[in-house]
C-alpha cells in the first residue's frame, strides 16, 4: 500500500481552522483562491504518490552511505530530487524578491505534511533549506542575499543548520567552534558539527551551511554566539562555483529511523579554516539562527502529521485485509472477519485518525496565524497574530510529534506480529517517528517555552484570548443540541475548565517557584493541545451534516480522548512536589 494524499481531510481542516473558504475575499492573499491552493495540494499529493512514496521503504533499506568522503543516497533520490526542482516545488514557499512563489504558510504547511508523509527522509532536505533561506533573509547582508538565495530557492542548492557539537547539545552555551576575522571580510571557521541532517550528498551542486560559533574575543555563553554562512564550494562573485572549502563530512550517524537522510559529523577547518561569512550582527547569531528554528518547528510538527497520516493509512487497510476470529458483525457467516469488524481495532483506528486529525488541524492554525502576522495591513492585528503563532507553535511542534509515536505504535499493534516484522512496513513509521520530538528543540524544551515565554507575553494577553475563543467555540456546541455530538459538549466543558484550572496555577506558581513550574510544564502542554484540538474538531463537526465521518471524529475524540485532561490537570497542579521531591536522593542512588 502506498501514501496517497489525504485531500479532503486537509481541506476540511484548512476550512475549518485557516480560513480557506474566504481566501478570495480575504487582504492577507491578494490574487489567491482556494481552487488555487487546493489544486497545488492535490498536484503535490500526487507527486508524492507517484514520486516520493515508492522511494520510503528503498531508503529505509538502503540508508544513505559515506564513501572515499563523499554521500550517496539511495537508488532514486537523486533522480527525485532534481524532479522536485524541475517542478517547481522548491520555490513554492519562498519570497518572489529571489524567484520563488510567494504562497503563504497555509499553502506551504499542508504540502510540507505531503512531503513528509510520503518520504519523511527526503522531506528533511527541503525543510532545512527553507529554514536556511529565512535565516539569510532575515540576518544577510544584500550581497549574500543576492550571490546565494536565488540558487537556494530554486533547489540550485540546499541548506544545512550547524548547531549541534559533542560536548553541547541542547545548551549552546559551552559551543566550542570558532570564528577568526580575516580582515577582508571573510572569518575562518574551524570546529566539529554533529546530528547535521543533509549535511553532505550529492543531489545538489551546493550545500550552504549555517554554522553557529564564537569570535576570538566574544562572551561567554550563548551571548558570545554568532552566525555564519560556510559553503560547501566557494562561490565567485559572477555566481559560478570555485574551490571546495575546508569542510568535510566525517562520519553518518548511524540511527534508528529516517535511513535515507544522511545525518552527518561536519568538520570545519582540517586544512586551515573554512572560510566563512557573517550573517547579521555579531554575538547575535541565535537571534538570527532562532528565525530558522521558529520556522522548522511548524515544519516538524507537520512532518509529525504526516507520518502519524501514513501509519494510519497502512494500519487502516491491513485491518481491511487481515482476517481473524469472527466478529459480532459476521452474524452467522462462514469464514473469519475482517479485523477492522472487532472493537478494539476500531478503537485504535479511530484513535490513530483522530489525534492525526487534531494534530492536523493545530498546524494550520499555526500557519494561518503567521500570515496575518506578516500580511495584515493593520499593525495591531499583526502583533496579536504573531502572539497567537508564538502560543500555537510549541503545541504544534511537540503535540503533533509526540503523536506521530503514539499513533505509529498504535499502527504496529494493529497489525499484531506482523507489524513486528519489518516487511510489512509499518516499523519505519515508529522508527522515523521517534527523532521528531527530540530535535529542533526537545519537546520538553517546547513545553518549558510554552510556560516561561508563551504564557507571560503580552501580559498574559495571548492565552487569555485563546481560551476565550476555544470556550465559544464549546459554546456553539452545546447550543447546537445535535444528537449526534453525544457527550461531546460536555467532555469539551470538562476539558477547558481543567485548562482554566490548570493555567491559573501556572500563573501563580512560575514568579515565585519556577523549578516547580517547569515540573508541570509537559503535561500542561499536552493539557492544551488536547483541549484545542478537541476544539477544533468540534467546530468543524459542527459545520458537517450527522452522517460525516468528521461529526463522527470529533465525537470519539472527546468521549475517548479528552478524558485525559482532568488527570493532566491533576498531574499540573499536584503533581510536581513528587518529581522534586528526591531529586539527587535514594531514587537514583
Amino acid at each position: 500500500m502506498t501514501y496517497q494524499a489525504p485531500i479532503d481531510d486537509i481541506v476540511f481542516a484548512l476550512e475549518t481552522v485557516a480560513g480557506l473558504k474566504e481566501m478570495g475575499s480575504s487582504e492577507l492573499y491578494p490574487g489567491l483562491d482556494p481552487e488555487t491552493v487546493v489544486a497545488v495540494i492535490r498536484e503535490a499529493g500526487k507527486f508524492s504518490a507517484e514520486v516520493l512514496a515508492p522511494l520510503n521503504a528503498i531508503g529505509d533499506r538502503v540508508g544513505s552511505n559515506l564513501v572515499d568522503g563523499k554521500v550517496t543516497t539511495p537508488p532514486g533520490f537523486s533522480d527525485a530530487y532534481h524532479a522536485f526542482v524541475d517542478g517547481g516545488w522548491s520555490t513554492l514557499p519562498c519570497s518572489e524578491t529571489y524567484g520563488g512563489q510567494g504562497l503563504p504558510e497555509i499553502a506551504a504547511t499542508p504540502v510540507g505534511e505531503i512531503w513528509n508523509a510520503s518520504n519523511v527522509s527526503f522531506g528533511l532536505c527541503p525543510l532545512l533549506t527553507q529554514g536556511a533561506i529565512h535565516a539569510i533573509e532575515a540576518g544577510g547582508s544584500d550581497v549574500l542575499k543576492a550571490k546565494y538565495l536565488p540558487k537556494m530557492v530554486a533547489g540550485e542548492w540546499t541548506g544545512t543548520m550547524n548547531l549541534t557539537e559533542p560536548h553541547a547539545g541542547s545548551d549552546l552555551g559551552p559551543l566550542a567552534t570558532r570564528a577568526v576575522p580575516q580582515g577582508d571580510g571573510t572569518y575562518r571557521i574551524t570546529g566539529t558539527k554533529i546530528f547535521i541532517t543533509w549535511g553532505e550528498h550529492e543531489m545538489a551542486k551546493n550545500i550552504i551551511h549555517l554554522v553557529l560559533a564564537r569570535l576570538p574575543d566574544a562572551p561567554a555563553g550563548t551571548r558570545g554566539i554568532s552566525l555564519f554562512l560556510v559553503p560547501k564550494f566557494l562561490v565567485d562573485d559572477d555566481g559560478s562555483l570555485g574551490a571546495r572549502n575546508d569542510v568535510i563530512c566525517a562520519g553518518i550517524e548511524h540511527k534508528l529511523g529516517i535511513m535515507a537522510s544522511p545525518t552527518c559529523v561536519m568538520k570545519f577547518g582540517e586544512n586551515g579554516g573554512a572560510v566563512g561569512y557573517l550573517v547579521g550582527e555579531e554575538n547575535r547569531g541565535l537571534a538570527t539562527m532562532f528565525v530558522m528554528m521558529n520556522a522548522a518547528r511548524l515544519g516538524v510538527g507537520a512532518q509529525g502529521v504526516g507520518v502519524a497520516e501514513s501509519a494510519t493509512q497502512h494500519a487502516v487497510a491491513y485491518a481491511k485485509e487481515r482476517r481473524q476470529g469472527r466478529s459480532f458483525e459476521a452474524n452467522g457467516a462462514a469464514g473469519m472477519s475482517p479485523i477492522i469488524e472487532h472493537p478494539d481495532v476500531r478503537r485504535m483506528l479511530l484513535t490513530m485518525k483522530a489525534l492525526t486529525m487534531a494534530a492536523r488541524m493545530i498546524c494550520y492554525a499555526t500557519a494561518r496565524e503567521l500570515d496575518i502576522a506578516h500580511r495584515a495591513a493593520d499593525e495591531k492585528e499583526r502583533n496579536d497574530a504573531r502572539n497567537r503563532a508564538a502560543l500555537l507553535t510549541p503545541l504544534a511542534k511537540a503535540f503533533s510529534t509526540d503523536i506521530a509515536n503514539e499513533v505509529a505504535s498504535l499502527g504496529v499493534q494493529v497489525h499484531g506480529g506482523m507489524g513486528f516484522v519489518e516487511e510489512t512496513g509499518a516499523a519505519q513509521y515508529l522508527r522515523d517517528a521517534r527523532i521528531l520530538p527530540i530535535y529542533e528543540g526537545t519537546n520538553g524544551i517546547q513545553a518549558i517555552d510554552l510556560v516561561t515565554r508563551k504564557l507571560t507575553l503580552d501580559g498574559g494577553r495571548p492565552v487569555t484570548s485563546f481560551l476565550s475563543e476555544l470556550g465559544a467555540i464549546i459554546a456553539d456546541a452545546r447550543a447546537a443540541h445535535r444528537n449526534e455530538f453525544g457527550h461531546m459538549s460536555d467532555r469539551l466543558t470538562e476539558a477547558l475548565t481543567a485548562l482554566q484550572s490548570a493555567t491559573l496555577w501556572m500563573a501563580q506558581t512560575l514568579p515565585g517557584n519556577p523549578e516547580k513550574a517547569l515540573a508541570s510544564a509537559t503535561p500542561y502542554l499536552r493539557l492544551m493541545s488536547l483541549t484545542a484540538g478537541g476544539s477544533y474538531l468540534a467546530k468543524g463537526a459542527l459545520a458537517q451534516e450527522g452522517g460525516s465521518p468528521y461529526v463522527a471524529i470529533a465525537r470519539f475524540f472527546a468521549e475517548n480522548l479528552l478524558t485525559e485532561t482532568r488527570s493532566l490537570a491533576e498531574a499540573v497542579q499536584h503533581g510536581a512536589d513528587s518529581v522534586l521531591v528526591d531529586a539527587h536522593g535514594a531514587v537514583f542512588a
